[in-house]
């Protein structure tokens, strides 16, 4: 079942603000993270996934992710 990717918040999140201000955003899996249209990603495998059966799904982004770091 596909999950519905959440869009980028400008509130502030009291779990993940610790993370990212350790992050160095000079680093280059970072900017490419920042350069890449998502988007894309997410209309293109959407029809692969189910609309209402079967477990939630991981976000698209993170399986794209993990492959682009797999063949790195």
């Amino acid at each position: 079942m596909l999950t519905k990717s959440s869009p980028i918040s400008t509130q502030s999140n009291l779990f993940h603000s610790e993370l990212f201000s350790q992050l160095d955003v000079k680093d280059p899996l970072i900017q490419l993270a920042n350069t890449i249209n998502w988007t894309v990603f997410d209309d293109a495998f959407e029809q692969h996934y189910s609309q209402d059966n079967g477990r939630p799904s991981k976000p698209i982004r993170l399986m794209v992710g993990l492959l682009l770091l797999k063949n790195s």
